[in-house]
């Protein structure tokens, strides 16, 4: 490689015309110490079925929301392969990509390892195509949360340099337990307590949902306003995938991503589709 940025995109991605520029302004505006910059990817098939209506609320909310926050402190965990732009020199420095099935995620952080930044780029707008069957988003899901472990055993967050950046990655220990808690306790809780048996959960326990609501109205008015209008895009439909989005996607996240942390611990063969 002979230029000073080098971009990533997956094969399945396509490029809103001016995601590019977009994507190289931002890095070209940050501090020097920047070594890369994440892209928007939004989902381009969603009106495939059921199961990818729910993954373009999730790519539009809440994977958008959790970048946009890292972003804020400059400690994007994710630079994903695609759609980010690095540079090169850093790039080199780190060894390349690694032979790791969260490979981005890797990069990722041992380039925050010595106290450089990683910003996102919200404008900058790619749309890819997610999993249309189930057994091929339960797989990606265990891919990603493998990812995570391999990440945070190549760096662990306390050897991030950066204060922030040890505070952001540190969240990601939590994860797994939170995974665990959703499926093993609050799920059956919920059952029990159709059945009248508030033994884990209680009515209280619900009020999470009107707070999940208003918490994603402000985040879909963002969108739709910040982002959105800016480079003339609309935002579709999709009320029966975003009232599946609500009530069901986490249960299919966090089942996929225990399987996957089972997977990492056992050290199992490792499988990209």
């Amino acid at each position: 490689m002979t230029t000073p940025y080098v971009v990533t995109v997956d094969a399945d991605t396509l490029l809103h015309p001016d995601a590019l520029r977009r994507l190289v302004s931002r890095m070209e505006s940050a501090p020097k110490d920047t070594v890369a910059v994440a892209g928007a990817v939004l989902v381009r098939n969603s009106r495939s079925n059921l199961l990818t209506r729910m993954q373009e609320w999730d790519y539009y909310l809440g994977i958008a929301a959790v970048k946009r926050m890292q972003g804020l402190y400059q400690s994007t965990l994710v630079a994903q392969g695609a759609f980010s732009l690095y540079r090169t020199e850093d790039v080199r420095r780190i060894g390349g990509w690694p032979d790791a099935i969260g490979e981005d995620i890797v990069v990722t952080w041992r380039l925050m390892e010595k106290g450089q930044r990683v910003l996102t780029e919200p404008t900058a707008v790619a749309f890819t195509d997610a999993p249309t069957e189930l057994r091929h988003f339960m797989r990606q899901r265990a891919r990603w949360a493998r990812g995570m472990f391999e990440g945070l055993r190549a760096v662990p967050p306390w050897r991030q340099s950066r204060r922030m950046s040890r505070l952001i990655a540190g969240i990601d220990l939590m994860i797994p337990l939170l995974d665990i808690g959703y499926a093993f306790l609050f799920l059956p809780g919920l059952v029990l307590l159709m059945f009248g048996v508030p033994a884990i959960v209680s009515a209280w326990t619900l009020m999470v949902l009107p707070v999940t609501l208003v918490v994603y109205g402000g985040l879909r008015r963002h969108q739709r306003v910040d982002v959105f209008g800016p480079l003339g895009l609309r935002v579709r439909k999709n009320r029966i995938g975003y009232l599946a989005f609500l009530l069901l996607y986490q249960a299919l996240c966090s089942i996929a991503s225990i399987g996957g942390y089972a997977q990492e611990i056992a050290g199992t063969r490792r499988r990209w589709k």
